[in-house]
């Protein structure tokens, strides 16, 4: 039986360049949060090393900031993101990054060892903002389970 795990991409539109004095607590709190991660309970990996220019060319956008992570689990995402040192940095969002109009944030269920692609996080992204969220592209607010996820694929 196949093992299935959570994979998450959100994606944050930056108000300056990386360098600029405005995103500079960002910067200095970016090595803290990935620690948390790092060390939280679910955890599994994490895009560590971005390739700027596949980001930008899947994208089309220099300015977004993706960030891409595989939990155990739903519970595991939502303890790091709310109830973890990650919430002081995650609450300071508004000083760093425009607010979206789109949907910047998509789950989705992968079988044990995949690393998402940038491809991937694009596809899921694309698809909850046309079609809403689903087994395939969901949010917190959906809570599919990796039951749902398999049976949805079966049917689509």
């Amino acid at each position: 039986m196949t093992v299935y795990h959570l994979a998450q991409v959100n994606i944050a539109k930056r108000l300056a360049p990386m360098d600029d004095p405005i995103m500079q607590d960002f910067v200095d709190n970016l090595d803290k949060i990935n620690a948390i991660a790092d060390v939280s309970d679910g955890f599994i990996w994490r895009l560590k090393d971005e390739d700027k220019d596949e980001a930008a060319a899947v994208f089309q956008d220099h300015s977004l900031i993706i960030n891409m992570s595989v939990w155990t689990d739903m519970d595991a995402l939502f303890k790091y993101t709310y109830h973890s040192g990650h919430i002081e940095v995650f609450k300071r969002k508004k000083e760093w990054f425009s607010k979206m109009k789109m949907l910047h944030m998509a789950f989705w269920y992968v079988p044990e060892g995949y690393e998402p692609t940038f491809q991937d996080a694009k596809d899921r992204l694309d698809y909850i903002n046309t079609h809403g969220e689903t087994p395939f592209a969901f949010s917190f607010k959906s809570k599919f389970t990796k039951q749902d996820a398999i049976n949805y694929k079966q049917l689509t």
